[in-house]
């Protein structure tokens, strides 16, 4: 037997295992979860561990890969990952029925690229501390702007599913799909810029703020429009970074071909926790809105405390999920989400850093269900922006477990 064929036998037989999984009783509850909450019904909270630190959860060699092939091995490596989630995290994992091949194509950009200094702390870890220097330090540098142009590659998706689906056989189902709508600019300004300047500005300069999130908008527009007129989105993402994505339409559509009107429109503005909240919506989100009103719905926050703001993205017409984050105030934010939207709450990755505490973890998560009970909050709980566990798997092990427990406590088991 050639070394390929040895290749293909060890991913096939984790594909099965994988499908087994997926199309469990368990894992079809578990997606109906994921639509019921997103849908703004009450139920046992989704809870997912996302970002997680793989360079440090290899232990007894279960994430080894045996592939010689370096493509298969990366295919082996996502296969191995996803069966160590069910395995050791008892958690609604990502796990799906079938393999996606995303819909292939090419971005211009806007035309600014990002100047800094890396330093790592650990060489395994994509975890880094950057030092940004600031190329949009004056007028002068907006000109290095352009609009952007999409390009699909439809030929690359024709061969790169043949080519999934002859790994696969008749064992997973090959489906190829679209991208989520994720929209960050303050992110991606701050990296063109460091925070300190945009503060300043926001001060010293807010005319100069409001000329390049004028771009950025323009920027968006257009790859919006593209994105719509190529059916580059995908209606059907299970997650939507690092929380549940599914929902039920009012309306049908064609899952090849996603539009805006099809999707969620993901975003944040996390360094504007430090600033106030008319200056936030200033430079922030009257600029989105247009863009949010093209999707069906959208979900706004990250790492940004928003208890103090919620009023503000109310503005959002379609509005229907809200980042709380861990240093966010749970029963605030709980009291002003109401029924109205999901509470996604994301739990402090400090927990899990260097040691893994039951009683904090339970105390943690017991506030925000007892919160979101009071208030009747529809709520999924996502611990994510895992930076390390200090080479200790067992730490999120006893996360999950932990969690687990407090959420069969109060609605059952999953």
């Amino acid at each position: 037997m050639s070394t390929f064929s040895k290749d293909i036998d060890i991913i096939r037989e984790l594909a099965k295992q994988q499908m087994e999984i997926a199309t469990s009783d368990k894992y079809v509850r578990m997606r109906k979860r994921f639509q019921d909450t997103n849908d703004l019904k009450v139920v046992r909270p989704p809870l997912i561990i996302d970002e997680i630190p793989w360079h440090e959860m290899n232990f007894d060699g279960v994430l080894d890969c045996c592939c010689e092939n370096e493509q298969l091995r990366g295919i082996e490596y996502a296969l191995r990952s996803s069966l160590f989630r069910e395995k050791y995290l008892r958690c609604d994992n990502f796990i799906t029925p079938y393999w996606v091949v995303s819909k292939s194509y090419t971005n211009t950009g806007n035309g600014f690229q990002i100047s800094e200094d890396r330093l790592a702390a650990d060489a395994k870890n994509n975890i880094v501390s950057h030092h940004y220097y600031d190329v949009l330090e004056d007028e002068s540098s907006l000109e290095a702007y352009h609009d952007p142009v999409i390009t699909p590659h439809p030929e690359n998706d024709a061969k790169n599913v043949a080519y999934m689906q002859e790994i696969f056989g008749d064992i997973m189902p090959v489906v190829l799909r679209g991208h989520i709508l994720y929209y960050s600019p303050w992110d991606t300004i701050s990296e063109l810029r460091g925070v300190e300047p945009i503060l300043i500005d926001i001060y010293d300069r807010p005319e100069y703020l409001h000329k390049i999130i004028s771009l950025f908008t323009r920027s968006k527009t257009l790859e919006m429009d593209q994105m719509e007129k190529y059916g580059l989105y995908d209606p059907e993402s299970a997650q939507l970074h690092c929380t549940p994505g599914l929902f039920t339409h009012k309306e049908p559509y064609d899952i090849s071909f996603g539009t805006c009107k099809d999707i969620w429109f993901r975003t944040m503005a996390q360094m504007f926790s430090t600033v106030s909240p008319d200056a936030h919506f200033e430079f922030d989100v009257q600029y989105s809105i247009p863009l949010a009103k093209r999707c069906a719905y959208t979900y706004y926050g990250c790492c940004e405390p928003l208890h103090d703001r919620i009023d503000m993205l109310k503005h959002y017409p379609n509005l229907r999920k809200i980042g709380v984050s861990p240093w966010a105030k749970v029963e605030e934010s709980a009291e002003q989400i109401g029924g109205s939207y999901v509470l996604s709450r994301k739990p402090n990755p400090a927990n899990v850093a260097i040691t893994a505490d039951p009683d904090v973890i339970r105390k943690e998560i017991t506030e925000t269900v007892l919160a979101c009970q009071k208030y009747g909050c529809p709520c999924d709980i996502t611990l994510k922006d895992i930076s390390t566990v200090s080479y200790k798997p067992k730490n999120l092990i006893i996360w999950a477990k932990t969690a687990s427990e407090v959420l069969d406590a109060f609605y059952g088991e999953a």
